[in-house]
């Protein structure tokens, strides 16, 4: 701090050595505990995980347990049971898939028009 009190280092380089710092650092969890839940809301709206409260471990631990629970689903497939639908286990600053818009279809009009093959075929009535 004292470098940046005499002129020889930036805030802005100061700024970017703090954005780069580990999530497990004592700076980050400072930071990390200091964001209000209506920060953490907005954060998670904006897909901004390096807000989100969890560390590289936990969210390491999460991937680990959907990939188990992944791996269960597809055997249960295999040997033609009907597996529940898999849902990943929900973290903190990457908004679910739910609240992702999904694209709508394109219509047979549209198909054609994009596809020159489909131009001369009969419409289907």
């Amino acid at each position: 701090m004292l470098d940046v009190y005499r002129g020889t280092l930036s805030l802005r380089t100061l700024r970017i050595w703090i954005e780069h710092l580990p999530p497990e650092s004592a700076t980050k969890t400072a930071l990390r505990n200091a964001v209000t839940p209506e920060e953490l809301e907005r954060a998670t709206g904006e897909g901004r995980p390096d807000q989100a409260p969890w560390s590289g471990t936990e969210t390491l631990l999460a991937q680990v347990k959907d990939e188990v629970r992944l791996l269960r689903f597809t055997l249960l497939a295999v040997n033609g049971n009907k597996a529940p639908e898999f849902t990943p286990t929900p973290r903190p600053g990457i908004p679910p898939k739910s609240a992702i818009t999904k694209r709508s279809g394109m219509s047979d009009e549209q198909r054609r028009a994009l596809d020159p093959r489909l131009r001369d075929q009969p419409k289907e009535a």
